[in-house]
């Protein structure tokens, strides 16, 4: 898919948290950087790999650009939107969606010189949040391909922010060995440690990983109606850089979607969206699952939030392996070659 927008020229942000190559990869991928639901014709600020951005909604569409007038450098975030213009809030100068300058109310009659125009992004709307890039030349945005059909419930449960590494994020959701000790308030048992062997696949997209262990899924509380000999299948997708997607197995054909879905703020911050979709249980309490769902992610927070080295390690001598860790030996080998940091990355 061809992008709309071509006025993008972002130079390497000023005191940028990562190196200038690991930058230069990771901007030509898509991220999420907003709910749907929170982007209206207020503009609001958001970060993306420490550049500043600024998003809202002119004729009922997302725009996406650099949180910066050009005129003076005023952050564009404390202006307003006026007739689907954004306005800034120092001189006055109003933007229109596609960028271009149209009024300097300091001289109303004046020719407005084409240089005179915002670095816009594109912007996709799609699982319920705001997606962007600052330099892909195609949309990589991971699929979802059940979100929105009618045989599934869709639901985002709410953002959360991690002071920690966007790759540690990722690899933590990919890790099967710390049910039994980090999940034992919500769905695992200390009891029930032991990871069965597993195969991961390359493939053109990234990973796959098949997973058939004894977890339950149900949430502690919750009867389990699964038979005693019922094996759950988890099957993880990754889209690298940052994006990974898990495929739980219930009883009765029934099945729950999960996409880990990452925006680096920083290379030590990091805003997790998580679009979840389910063909089961459709009576379910929305503000329960909410609840449950924010609960483990919160485990998993504390986790990535206190790892050394902060970010991610590529170098495999780095830190210690074992069986369990397939698939994350796997993933950070795919960041290395596709040119992140060969000693560490987020």
């Amino acid at each position: 898919m061809a992008l709309a927008h071509t006025k993008r020229t972002t130079p390497y942000p000023t005191d940028c948290t990562f190196t200038p190559s690991d930058w230069t990869v990771l901007s030509q991928y898509w991220y999420p950087i907003a709910r749907s639901d929170e982007v209206t014709d207020k503009p609001m600020a958001v970060t993306l790999l420490d550049v500043q951005l600024v998003v809202y909604r002119a004729n009922g569409k997302a725009v996406v650009a650099r949180d910066l007038c050009i005129h003076r450098g005023t952050p564009l975030s404390m202006g307003w939107v006026e007739d689907d213009k954004i306005v800034c809030p120092y001189h006055g100068f109003s933007y229109s969606a596609d960028g271009q300058c149209v009024s300097i109310p300091a001289h109303p009659g004046a020719k407005i010189s084409p240089r005179l125009c915002l670095t816009v992004y594109p912007a996709v709307e799609r699982y319920g949040l705001v997606w962007t890039s600052l330099s892909a030349e195609e949309e990589n945005i991971p699929p979802l391909p059940v979100w929105g059909d009618e045989d599934y419930i869709s639901f985002l449960p709410p953002t959360v922010d991690i002071g920690g590494s966007a790759g540690r994020q990722v690899e933590g959701f990919l890790d099967v060995a710390h049910f039994a000790w980090v999940h034992t308030d919500t769905f695992a048992f200390r009891d029930n440690a032991f990871v069965p062997s597993y195969k991961v696949t390359r493939t053109d997209y990234g990973l796959h990983t098949d997973y058939l262990s004894t977890v339950s899924n149900y949430p502690h509380g919750m009867e389990d109606p699964s038979p005693k000999d019922f094996k759950w299948l988890r099957e993880y997708d990754v889209y690298p850089p940052l994006a990974a997607r898990l495929i739980v197995h219930f009883p009765d054909n029934g099945l729950l979607w999960i996409l880990n879905a990452v925006c680096p703020v920083s290379a030590r911050k990091t805003r997790l969206f998580c679009p979840i979709a389910q063909n089961f249980n459709k009576n379910f309490s929305v503000e329960d699952a909410y609840a449950f769902n924010l609960k483990i992610f919160n485990e998993d927070r504390k986790m990535v939030e206190n790892q050394k080295p902060e970010e991610l390690p590529l170098d495999l001598q780095a830190e210690a392996h074992i069986m369990a860790d397939k698939t994350s030996i796997a993933y950070r080998k795919l960041l290395k070659e596709m040119g992140l940091g060969k000693q560490y990355t987020s």
